[in-house]
């Protein structure tokens, strides 16, 4: 029997004491769209902050990156033009961002450290470059203490993104935190800390860190090293030190303490520790280094399937894009936390970077809230799917940034697998298996106490070409029909559904007759919330759910998407005027569709009722309307004005009644229809009721939040609503609405979750999409009141009052 038993620990965020200065380069930098040859007024400057996502703000286009290709993946077999692939946004050219810094006092080191860059990046200081990173999500550090001079020095960052070098929204531009980091010559390394836990009882933890220590004296050093281990309470649990010879290099150093009594992470209980290290020579403290960890084991057997703390768990996973809907790909933490808390409400307790690293934001709240993770590094390796993709820079810079990347998050909880790829076209030769070879040594090179693993759509020739057998977990892409044939085949495989459903819809839109449709297309360029719809290598969610209920080896599953993100409009995108996905069970503007509440059915232990449609169907009277229920209640009644339509259970032997509850033969008559859940006993538990909305009338505006930060980034998530006078809202209303801010606050962003709305996303004006739209509301550093006000034509004007603190 093959089976992988795992113990772990983590770093979420780094933290520092004065012996390290970090400084966020956030404001004071200025930015030109377009390449500069010298310095003169003829160029357009912008004033902005980083980070920064030069795209997001369009205007749409849909000639931008207009693709004519072949997507292998998706099945086809001849080219066709593809239109809002990557979001029909102006993500491509050159853009090059400049600002100062001052340089510290000559005995320090000082570096930059970039979490991310889209794309080949190069740095510069004072006209010299200092650093070439290609790979958009690599995150990177620069020693730049030789090229600076005393006082300011210029730093420049020029970032090209290449046509067709993605098939999605990739962002452009300084997109993620940029900071300069300044430290004696003696300190910790980048990410230079690895901190496991290699065996775990009830009663104690024993803790390994390896910690790496640049020495950049040129002589040795005698200094001690001491760590201490302080536990999410605060109070201080354990601690080592010890005397050591410094060598003028990278020193790598292990230190092992014992903890009493460990408090373990999991989804339910996400206890972080920190631990704490200091250098310290002739008194002195010369760096102060904080690593955040939990403990827990994770184990993973191809029949008994996952266990964390050695109790058996379902991975119940969505795959997350990185871009943040109508913000696009620029970083931050609010609307991170935000899609991360929704999914955790559904009760998700997994999530897939798909298809690339993700923000260090991400990791550290999942690790603080309670999700696992498949980390991936790679959507292409050697064999490219766009002609300017990963594909030209793999050869030179793959075990770089795959190395970075694990170093990077090697210590999150969160983390459970390292995915190497997803989709690989080296699926399909012959010598596949070579490149996953080296991939999966260097996964275990750099951190032994976590399985490598990849996405296999093509999982046919993955197998026979031994691609799969380098892994060591095999995840499967769109299989759900041959999970047992592969378990019965290779009994020593590992096997989860990576990548599941591709099940498509578009928020509040209903066709009729709903149906089971692996080949939608309708004219308005919407598709139906009734769930029924999915593109042909996918599946209906209710699908996947029998699988993974009936196949206890299976780890889990992570479904095609949490979030709709931006490009890839399937089953659109040949002309269409769709710009961003239909896949997700939440919309681009972070408004759930009815999936939301299947899913939730299914994978939470609160109690779900959700009914759909909308009961408001002018001009459909006489006409029949299916009624459909997401619920974990046994059973439930469906009454339509008063008038009972029967109980309804599920069904086992039916693909569609086995997870939902349907009334196929409703007549539509105004009115209201009421969904009665009851539980086995046939006690009512709970009751829905909703009612045919009269002309709309009203605006009603409600916020996530009230009070927030006044940081200059958080966000305030204002969900608008179009009702009638009776407070219900009206499902088709699509009045343009105007957003308006004042005080310390400015407007961010619009969205209403309509894929084919060309609108700009910084526009303060919008239509509402099946009766909603929402506003992102930022704050400024100040401090102060905020008053949003928002009106429409005939319709009341609504304000929303917010604080920033």
């Amino acid at each position: 029997m093959k089976q992988l038993l795992i113990f772990l620990t983590f770093v979420a965020s780094t933290t520092f004491a004065s012996a390290r200065d970090v400084i966020e380069l956030r404001n004071g930098w200025i930015f030109h769209r377009g390449e500069v040859t010298d310095v003169t007024p003829d160029y357009e400057w912008q004033s902005v902050s980083v980070p920064h996502d030069w795209a997001i703000a369009g205007p749409f286009n849909l000639n931008e990156d207009m693709q004519y290709t072949k997507v292998i993946e998706d099945g086809e077999t001849e080219a066709r033009l593809r239109t809002g692939r990557t979001g029909a946004l102006p993500a491509t050219g050159i853009g090059i961002y400049r600002t100062t810094i001052v340089a510290p006092d000559a005995s320090k080191r000082t570096s930059l450290e970039f979490d991310g860059v889209m794309s080949n990046a190069k740095i510069y200081i004072n006209g010299i470059e200092v650093a070439y990173r290609p790979y958009g999500y690599a995150s990177f550090s620069v020693d730049i203490t030789d090229y600076l001079k005393p006082g300011s020095n210029d730093l420049e960052v020029r970032v090209e993104n290449l046509p067709e070098m993605s098939r999605f929204y990739t962002g452009a531009g300084i997109y993620r935190p940029v900071r300069m980091v300044v430290t004696n010559p003696v300190h910790v390394a980048f990410d230079g800390t690895f901190v496991t836990t290699p065996n775990i009882t009830k009663s104690h933890a024993d803790i390994k860190q390896a910690t790496e220590i640049v020495n950049a004296t040129a002589k040795p050093l005698k200094a001690v090293v001491s760590t201490d281990i302080i536990a999410p309470d605060g109070s201080k649990v354990a601690s080592t030190y010890r005397r050591y010879t410094l060598t003028a290099e990278n020193n790598l150093i292990e230190q092992n303490l014992k903890l009493k009594n460990p408090l373990l992470w999991s989804p339910e209980t996400p206890n972080c520790y920190r631990s704490v290290t200091h250098i310290i020579a002739d008194n002195d403290t010369l760096d102060t280094y904080t690593t955040r960890f939990g403990i827990r084991t994770i184990e993973f057997d191809p029949n008994e399937g996952f266990h964390l703390n050695s109790k058996y768990t379902k991975l119940k996973g969505v795959c997350l894009h990185h871009d943040l809907g109508p913000i696009g790909a620029e970083v931050n933490y609010r609307a991170t936390e935000r899609q991360l808390q929704m999914m955790k409400q559904m009760g998700a307790n997994a999530v897939r970077t798909s298809h690339n690293p993700p923000s260090r934001e991400l990791i550290a709240i999942c690790d603080s809230i309670g999700l696992m993770v498949i980390d991936e590094a790679f959507d292409e390796w050697r064999l490219g799917k766009c002609p300017n993709g990963y594909n030209i820079y793999f050869d030179q810079w793959a075990e770089r940034d795959l190395t970075d990347f694990i170093r990077r998050d090697r210590n999150s909880p969160a983390v459970i697998m390292w995915s190497i790829g997803n989709e690989i076209r080296e699926q399909d030769l012959a010598d596949g298996a070579e490149v996953t070879r080296k991939l999966a040594q260097i996964v275990r090179r750099e951190d032994p106490t976590r399985p490598s693993t990849a996405g296999f759509n093509n999982h046919w020739g993955a197998i026979a070409n031994g691609l799969a057998d380098e892994v060591d977990i095999v995840g499967f892409n769109y299989k759900h029909f041959d999970y047992v044939n592969r378990h019965n085949e290779h009994p020593e495989y590992i096997l989860y559904g990576s990548e599941t459903a591709s099940a498509v819809s578009s928020r509040g839109i209903y066709k009729f007759p709903p149906r089971d449709n692996w080949e939608p297309w309708h004219p308005d360029y919407q598709l139906s919330s009734y769930d029924m719809e999915y593109v042909p290598w996918g599946s209906a969610p209710d699908t996947e759910f029998a699988q993974q209920d009936d196949n206890a080896f299976l780890l889990g599953e992570f479904v095609w998407t949490g979030f709709d993100y931006l490009g890839e409009p399937s089953p659109y995108g040949e002309g269409a005027p769709s710009r961003s996905s239909y896949f997700g069970i939440v919309d681009l503007a972070g408004i759930p569709k009815d999936r939301y509440y299947l899913y939730q059915s299914q994978w939470s232990d609160e109690p779900v009722l959700h009914i759909m449609p909308h009961w408001t169907w002018p001009g459909r009277e006489g006409q029949s309307i299916p009624i459909q229920c997401y619920t974990n209640y046994p059973q439930a009644e469906l009454f339509v004005n008063g008038v009972s339509h029967g109980i309804r259970k599920v069904d086992p032997a039916h693909k569609f009644l086995r997870y939902r509850l349907m009334w196929d033969n409703v007549v539509y008559q105004p009115g209201e229809i009421c969904v009665v859940a009851y539980d086995n006993d046939g006690n009512e538990r709970e009751r829905k009721t909703i009612a045919t909305a009269s002309s709309q009338c009203n605006i009603v505006a409600s916020t996530d939040r009230e009070t927030l930060k006044a940081n200059g980034r958080d966000l305030a998530f204002i969900t608008i609503d179009i009702t009638d006078n009776q407070g219900r809202l009206c499902p088709d209303a699509s009045p343009m609405l105007f957003v308006n801010v004042k005080g310390a606050g400015r407007l961010k962003a619009l969205c209403n979750g309509d894929a084919t709305d060309l609108t700009s996303f910084t526009s303060n004006y919008m239509r509402a999409f099946s009766g909603k739209l929402v506003a992102v509301v930022e704050t400024t550093d100040a401090p102060g009141e905020i008053t949003v006000t928002i009106s429409g034509e005939r319709l009341n004007h609504t304000k929303v009052h917010l604080k920033s603190l």
